[in-house]
């Protein structure tokens, strides 16, 4: 069987995209998923995305690690998903889908930049050392003096498998402070195991984190990945965040036809 694809990126998070209106896809086919995300022998790419119908909504979201498993939210791959529908003409320059998370609206601009509302955030957990919420997936950020040079990996893995999270786990996200709004920040996102040259749901979390540690005084807070450039905005009323809204560049790749 061929199957078409296509690949998007949002700031260097990767995603092998499936138009599955028509509910052809093997998706219990883990090693199918897995090996169409492996950067040598597959597609290649942080993740898979299915577009399917949704009887409410423009469209359902179903997203799988590249390890084959379904996962939680993805920020990046919502925004990709969403200029993605776009190109499939399932959307103009608004939208509302479902995800594993819940409902999200979304718009795109003209400049093709993706502005997603994530869910809202009503704990975060202050420790000594991190703070750790869910933002669609679980994040822990920990800040850290020399980001540049950092350990991310193996730091990451060593808290992803943890006593902390379980045999869940979370992503880890490591951050340094820029300026009073400005925040530089590395993830290692569990699935992939490694990391990632973004993550929209740990930019995210990082945001939230830093404004309410009182590192940043700003609703509009602006994240630096290794693939670019995120901004996240919201409302704060104590601890319950609202309005929070992921927004940043989603670019269509190529497509192209792979044997299944």
């Amino acid at each position: 069987m061929q199957l078409e694809f296509f690949k998007y990126q949002g700031t260097g998070n990767d995603f092998v995209m499936v138009d599955n209106r028509g509910e052809f896809f093997p998706k219990s086919n883990i090693k199918l998923i897995e090996k169409l995300c492996d950067r040598r022998f597959g597609i290649g790419g942080d993740g898979l995305i299915l577009l399917e119908n949704d009887a409410e909504t423009d469209f359902k979201m179903v997203y799988y690690n590249s390890d084959g498993n379904q996962s939680s939210m993805c920020g990046n791959g919502g925004r990709c998903l969403v200029a993605f529908a776009k190109n499939l003409k399932v959307i103009d320059n608004k939208t509302t889908f479902i995800a594993t998370d819940g409902l999200h609206h979304a718009s795109i601009d003209s400049e093709g930049l993706v502005a997603l509302q994530m869910i809202d955030v009503d704990e975060v957990k202050v420790n000594s050392d991190y703070v750790y919420m869910n933002t669609g997936s679980p994040h822990h950020v920990k800040l850290v003096d020399d980001l540049d040079k950092y350990d991310v990996k193996s730091s990451g893995a060593q808290i992803r498998y943890s006593d902390l999270y379980g045999k869940e786990g979370s992503n880890v996200n490591f951050v340094k402070q820029i300026d009073h709004r400005t925040f530089s920040l590395r993830t290692y996102e569990r699935g992939v195991e490694d990391e990632t040259l973004s993550c929209g749901t740990g930019a995210t979390a990082v945001a939230i984190a830093m404004n309410f540690l009182g590192k940043t005084n700003e609703s509009v807070v602006h994240l630096n990945v290794g693939g670019g450039k995120l901004e996240v905005s919201f409302n704060r009323d104590n601890s319950l965040f609202t309005e929070v809204t992921l927004k940043g560049p989603a670019e269509f790749v190529y497509q192209g036809t792979i044997e299944i």
